[in-house]
């Protein structure tokens, strides 16, 4: 069992997070209960001891960083910090790089630098001569009040000695440099008693004055080297392809580079990780920042820690140099119960190792906030966050949570009263909807729809992907993930203009001009009404690509909109029928089963016939179903898997038929299941549909990680939905075990959602 993978942590209340620790070893029994009981904590008199005039104790939160890989070993990394989002970002960026083969990170030993200041020297060259000349005897005087650091390899190593020019009123300034390997220790009080050792034998040599004797805070004989390459697939994004990315990084790179505004908070978001490592070690955070950010400004200009660049074969490179000088025993490790317990669950033996740690979470901190910079932009993720944390502040629980998160975001009034509000928004639409209809949609909320506006159903199919294509049963059902569409007319235009936009608002990546226009152009047509001067703005949450009916549920919104707009009454099979044809110039050979789930609304039992008009019947369940989706975040055109199955099947249809006839009868079965109620009946024949879909060859290695995952976490069932090759997946659980799986996928970093089946 991987010591660093946890997938799901962040979904498990604290509690659960600490017994999970403790089941997995990473805590002894008495660990568990003190940071169960909250006794691991500095008590008053002890923090009386380590600082003056001591009126209290002050917390802050510690986490942990998830999925490090460094040096092929694993690693759960404790971390210390009040800003949301960075042990988020950090875990999330280690497990894309875990992927790619983890960091590999190597620091130098343990060395500390100590200045002797001398001044007033009547002879400055030779006396600079004359020091290093007696390097041995200085360096045998600086160890010989510590044996027991010699003892065990470290203690003064060698000197250096430079003239820095002439000082205002005491002639040449020199200035010798002890260099002292510390080991485990922070070292600060033993380079200092041994400038102060040494001291007058240096006023001996050179004739002259020594004045300040201290340690250096600018590391720079103790580097570390942090290093990850990534495949630039890996770095893919349902908006932004993995090139468009990893350019990105690097072209913010280089403006780190070249701006020292830029690098300044390019190093700061470095520290963001190395500092909570620091902190929640017992490491001194200032001196680490102070190091860093003089190693920034040692040339011409102040210049970022990092550097990123792409390799011979496209992939990128991040690698971070940096002095970073730390320790692992020592007053603050010994005497802090709380730095003692992150040391244990960090695992780490040595000062060096700790170091390499550290460089890899500042790599990974880079690396996060830079992909975020170069997609959606960093505040994206800070207020999705925030936007979280409200909603849980008010109270929104299970299927409707994300809803309200997306509502939050797409209103950009993040308060908890605007929470409280959308709730009763949602339960009012969802009492609107099961007043107009004997069975109330699928839809866990659908969205709240103004005047003028309607919604077309995103959808899941639960049993009989891509035999539904020649003649066979499968069945479908709507889900909260749906498009909103509204029309304006008057607008100074000769054709329709369509605005499509995610549900904040923003525009996305436009529709393929060709494929809106000859959708808007048939339309306005089959309903007999003029194209100039609508306007048409497309509201979505529905993920593209993914295999959740988008393009139909669409076609569904913007025809009862641009219908409703003019007065038109339009019934839902004759919304559903031009749904249809509108799929056919974005698919190709649609099935039907799209477009008749988002008009109607229901779970229903679907066959293509040779008819105008599919077969289809509504499916009644006795409660609520769970139902699980995840995105592979790889996006699949249906149209392509289609046809690629129709190639096979047409080159061997005596080798197809059978498979389309078993996955049939699974979709018969399966209607049986759902009437019952019997979850585990159906999450059976979903299992035995997922392992038919893969003989098709539709799924992909996401699907199969992301079932795989889902299975683990306890799922009845799991299998792809829609057309597979990536796209989305489904799985079914019993009422209330639905978080343990979605924490787990989303540990892993996909995307979910939860939606019902009523």
């Amino acid at each position: 069992m991987s010591r660093s993978r946890i997938p799901g942590f962040y979904q498990l209340s604290v509690d659960k997070r600490l017994q999970l620790l403790h089941e997995r070893g990473v805590l002894d029994e008495k660990d568990y209960a003190a940071l169960r009981d909250g006794s691991y904590s500095l008590d008053v008199e002890t923090a009386d001891r380590l600082i003056e005039n001591v009126i209290g104790v002050f917390s802050m939160p510690m986490g942990l960083g998830l999925n490090f890989q460094i040096n092929d070993l694993d690693y759960l990394v404790p971390m210390v910090v009040e800003e949301p989002s960075i042990i988020a970002a950090v875990s999330s960026t280690a497990r894309l790089v875990r992927q790619a083969g983890g960091f590999i990170s190597v620091a130098d030993e343990p060395m500390l630098i100590g200045q002797i200041q001398v001044v007033d020297i009547p002879a400055p060259d030779r006396a600079r001569s004359d020091l290093l000349a007696r390097t041995d005897e200085i360096l045998q005087l600086a160890n010989s009040g510590h044996p027991n650091m010699v003892a065990r390899g470290g203690g003064a190593l060698g000197m250096d000695v430079f003239l820095r020019g002439a000082t205002a009123h005491n002639g040449e300034l020199l200035v010798v440099h002890l260099i002292v390997d510390t080991r485990d220790a922070m070292g600060a009080n033993l380079v200092n008693s041994m400038c102060e050792r040494i001291a007058p034998l240096i006023e001996q040599i050179t004739e002259g004055r020594v004045f300040l004797r201290i340690l250096s805070n600018l590391t720079d004989h103790a580097l570390v080297r942090a290093r990850a390459v990534i495949p630039h697939e890996l770095l893919g994004t349902g908006d932004f392809s993995g090139e468009r990315v990893r350019d990105g990084i690097v072209l913010a790179g280089e403006f780190a580079v070249m701006d020292a505004y830029r690098a300044t908070t390019h190093n700061k978001g470095i520290m963001n990780g190395i500092d909570a490592v620091a902190l929640a070690t017992g490491n001194d955070w200032r001196a680490i920042e102070a190091a860093a950010h003089a190693y920034a400004a040692r040339g011409d200009r102040y210049a970022p820690l990092t550097d990123w660049s792409v390799n011979d074969t496209g992939d990128l490179v991040g690698e971070l140099v940096m002095p970073l000088k730390v320790g692992t025993v020592g007053g603050q490790v010994e005497s802090n119960p709380a730095v003692q317990l992150a040391h244990t669950i960090l695992g780490i033996t040595s000062a060096r190792e700790l170091a390499q740690v550290m460089g890899a979470v500042g790599l990974a901190q880079n690396l996060g906030a830079l992909k975020a910079l170069s997609t959606k932009g960093i505040q994206h993720g800070h207020m999705r966050l925030h936007a979280r944390a409200v909603a849980v502040a008010a109270g929104a629980r299970g299927a409707r949570f994300d809803d309200v998160v997306e509502r939050l975001l797409a209103d950009g009034e993040i308060k908890v009263w605007k929470a409280h509000q959308i709730m009763e928004s949602i339960d009012a639409a969802v009492e609107l909807a099961a007043a107009r209809a004997p069975v109330a949609p699928t839809a866990v909320a659908a969205p709240v729809t103004v005047p003028g506006s309607h919604v077309g159903f995103g959808k899941i199919i639960l049993l009989g992907e891509h035999s539904v294509v020649y003649g066979h049963h499968a069945i479908a059902a709507p889900i909260g993930l749906s498009v909103r569409a509204e029309v304006t007319r008057g607008w100074s235009t000769s054709e329709p203009v369509i605005a499509d936009r995610d549900v904040a608002g923003t525009v996305r990546e436009p529709l393929r001009e060709d494929i809106s226009h000859r959708v808007a152009d048939l339309i306005t047509k089959r309903l007999g009404v003029p194209a100039a001067g609508l306007r048409v703005d497309v509201f979505s949450d529905l993920p593209r690509a993914s295999g959740l009916g988008a393009s139909a549920a669409f076609a569904v919104a913007v025809i009862r909109s641009v219908a409703d707009s003019f007065g038109i009454s339009v019934s839902d099979g004759d919304v559903s029928n031009l749904a249809f044809e509108c799929e056919r110039i974005v698919h190709g050979t649609p099935s039907g089963i799209d477009n008749t789930v988002s008009t109607f609304g229901r779970p229903i039992l679907f066959r293509k016939t040779d008819a105008a008009v599919p077969e289809f019947s509504e499916i009644v369940t006795p409660h609520p179903i769970p139902i699980i989706i995840g995105l592979t975040g790889v996006h699949a055109l249906t149209s392509h898997t289609v046809g690629l199955v129709r190639t096979a099947w047409q080159r061997n249809p005596m080798l197809y038929d059978p498979i389309f006839r078993q996955i049939d009868g699974l979709a018969l079965a399966g209607v049986d299941a759902l009437r019952r109620g019997d979850i585990a009946q159906l999450g059976e024949l979903m299992n035995i549909n997922q392992g038919l879909l893969n003989a098709l060859q539709v799924s992909s290695p996401e699907i199969e990680d992301l079932v795989a995952i889902a299975r683990r976490a306890g799922a009845l069932g799991a299998k792809l939905t829609g057309g597979g090759g990536g796209g989305a997946m489904i799985a079914v659980a019993e009422p209330g075990g639905a978080e343990p799986i979605l924490a787990a996928m989303r540990g892993a970093g996909y995307t979910t959602y939860l939606t019902e089946i009523r």
